[in-house]
């Protein structure tokens, strides 16, 4: 079947949030350190995954690709062959270790920097990291992914605790505990004030939405663009809201 949106969605996922926002992002301390054998491994991934990149937006984007593909040979360098008779992408090699290691790793990061931002935690600020019931694997990609996650997650030195201190927010990662003590980093009472606020403004939009999506007369005579919107209106206050009430009960049991 032909589901070009889908092909392309699935492309602008990989390409933006897993080779751009990860990936090349985890290369930067390869390229600013003094392992000359490690960078050149890495440019000559990046090289490979960019290739393949180009074949998968080919059929999407012809011009640019191709152009981009006799630009990219390397230097001193051309290509063999046009990029619209290159092979297709095969996953010829799957390392499920690998992969497994680096999801492990985004979820950690994304749940840190999610904590981080519910509880309004400076970007700046260099928050604790303290981790509870970490078996044997957990502490080795602890060590192993120490640079990435303090650079990453915006974090200080981490530590194995047999239980979270007092003051902290909490993220179950399989089968730890990753525990940040906060308390020195924000006010804990006016950031459960400020979320309170916040909460209330949410919750009387959603009353009104509701209200006003109920009423038959609206829905029966408004454009239908406007009542769409209204709804979509709902929906997102109906997301903030529970956002905000997560956000609300970590800095409730942090204090």
């Amino acid at each position: 079947s032909y589901r070009f949106n889908e092909a392309a969605g699935a492309a602008y996922r990989f390409v933006w949030n897993l080779f751009c926002d990860w990936y090349l992002e985890l290369l930067k301390p390869v390229f600013m350190g003094t392992d000359e054998a490690a960078k050149a491994e890495s440019r000559a991934c990046v090289a490979f995954v960019l290739d393949e990149i180009y074949k998968l937006l080919h059929p999407m984007m012809p011009f640019m690709t191709e152009e981009l593909w006799a630009q990219t040979a390397g230097e001193g360098k051309e290509r063999s062959s046009l990029l619209c008779h290159a092979a297709w992408p095969s996953p010829d090699f799957e390392d499920e270790e690998a992969a497994a290691d680096i999801n492990w790793l985004v979820d950690l990061v994304s749940g840190i920097r999610s904590v981080r931002s519910e509880m309004n935690v400076p970007p700046s600020a260099i928050a604790p990291l303290m981790v509870i019931g970490a078996n044997t694997l957990t502490q080795e990609r602890l060590e192993r992914h120490a640079q990435a996650i303090k650079r990453l997650a915006r974090v200080g030195e981490r530590d194995i605790a047999d239980a979270p201190p007092k003051g902290s927010a909490q993220i179950v990662l399989n089968e730890a505990t990753v525990s940040l003590p906060l308390g020195s980093l924000i006010d804990l009472q006016a950031e459960a004030a400020r979320l309170q606020k916040e909460l209330a403004k949410v919750t009387e939009e959603i009353a009104r939405l509701h209200k006003k999506l109920s009423n038959e007369k609206f829905v029966a005579n408004a454009p239908e663009e406007v009542v769409e919107a209204e709804r979509e209106k709902l929906a997102e206050y109906r997301e903030a809201q529970e956002k905000l009430s997560v956000a609300l009960t970590r800095v409730r049991d942090a204090g």
